[in-house]
């Protein structure tokens, strides 16, 4: 065990405690704790004793995934037992458990057809076959499947499970450039601070620590919010709507106006969603702002949103959002970002937190995590990773490309 990682014993309701590891016969591992030791050497003389049983089941296993082992089965089995070993768990262990569990093996197991095969009999033209059809779940999916594929089937071939490297004939997918664009933990940081005495200090936080679309926030009422279970229900959203009118003097219809519309957002949209005691707390700040404007202004909209004009009530158009932003940040010496862009902090601070895909996806209204992974894939990877890929799978001719 490296020095990086924990110790094997904590401490936990007034004992010791330590990790449990049991190998099951589809080569999973079930994961638990045992307590109620006195002191730590206690604790960790028991898992020595756990760990080493583990390990004599692991060997058996060893011996018993044979030429006849299938693919889904090898694959579960690497995932858990060769990669999960050696690597820090982190958010590139995130997308290869996505890529693994949510990508390959189920393709490999669908429906009553199935293409998985057994180890024995992978080939060249079978796995390009196989990636040719993965490819086509997101653009950066036939990519990230051969990376994960490529080293998976490497250690297979150094255990001597198959003969060769099938990977290395395989045609090759580019990863798509980055897409995003997020601020440093500290820019966000200073973000933040400079923006507590501002009038859109709630609506940053709605979109760092909710994960909410401009439209989304714009829309929101003050009647969306659960004040005793701190929950806010996302129903709808205020989007800017083109008043078009017939310009007789070109002879072209033209945007004369635009007007706020509020809308029902997408399907998958719908989603209540608990905040941090932070927005609790700015949401409670607003509401005494909108009752005292409400007081001082006859002519005051009761619309009850909470992000509104403080002379009249009016909602604020979304681009006055992002206008805000644009304006403030080359100010605080930080790099100009969207409210998308603060959208993206979110999904990045809960992947940095281990939090699946699939919880990511229903949190910011994803239609499917495959969309959420197509869109953090690129923070999912660590840059060695990449480039052990690289060194390892397509040597000379993506070296090239790299270097170029």
């Amino acid at each position: 065990m490296s020095s990086s990682k924990k110790s094997v014993a904590f401490f936990e309701r007034g004992s010791w405690y330590h990790r449990t590891k049991i190998l099951q016969e589809d080569y999973t591992v079930t994961y638990g704790k045992k307590g109620g030791f006195k002191t730590k050497e206690e604790a960790e003389e028991s898992y020595a004793k756990y760990n080493n049983e583990y390990e004599k089941q692991l060997e058996v296993h060893h011996l018993n995934i044979d030429k006849e082992v299938y693919f889904s089965n090898y694959l579960i089995y690497w995932y858990e037992n060769i990669f999960k070993d050696r690597e820090p768990e982190n958010t590139y262990a995130l997308g290869v458990a996505y890529i693994i569990y949510n990508l390959i093996v189920p393709f490999l197991r669908q429906n009553d057809y199935s293409i998985d095969i057994k180890l024995r009999l992978i080939n060249t033209t079978y796995l390009d076959s196989l990636l040719e059809e993965l490819s086509k779940v997101t653009p950066s999916s036939g990519n990230k499947c051969q990376e994960v594929l490529s080293v998976a089937l490497r250690d297979a071939r150094d255990e001597q499970y198959i003969i060769g490297s099938p990977m290395e004939g395989t045609k090759k997918y580019k990863r798509n450039k980055p897409k995003i664009k997020i601020l440093k933990k500290e820019e966000l940081k200073k973000l933040l601070t400079y923006s507590q005495d501002q009038p859109w200090y709630l609506e940053i936080l709605l979109a760092v620590f909710c994960g909410l679309r401009k439209g989304e926030i714009m829309g929101l009422k003050f009647t969306d919010f659960d004040w005793d279970y701190n929950v806010l229900r996302i129903r709808r959203q205020l989007v800017c709507d083109p008043v078009l009118e017939n310009d007789m003097e070109i002879n072209k219809v033209v945007v004369g106006k635009y007007i706020l519309v509020e809308k029902p957002p997408k399907k998958d949209s719908y989603r209540n969603l608990k905040v941090p005691k932070i927005i609790t707390k700015e949401m409670k700040i607003r509401k005494e702002e909108y009752e005292l404007c409400k007081k001082k202004n006859l002519n005051f909209l009761d619309n009850q949103y909470i992000s509104f004009n403080r002379k009249d009530g009016n909602p604020h158009f979304p681009n006055s959002f992002n206008s805000y932003l644009y304006k403030k940040c080359p100010k605080i010496a930080i790099p100009n970002i969207s409210v998308h862009g603060l959208r993206h902090m979110f999904a990045t601070i809960l992947l940095e937190n281990g939090v699946p895909l699939v919880k990511i996806a229903a949190l910011l209204g994803h239609s499917s995590p495959n969309t959420t992974f197509e869109i953090y894939c690129d923070i999912m990877d660590e840059r060695e990773k990449i480039l052990t890929f690289i060194n390892t799978t397509f040597k000379s001719e993506l070296l090239m490309e790299e270097c170029g």
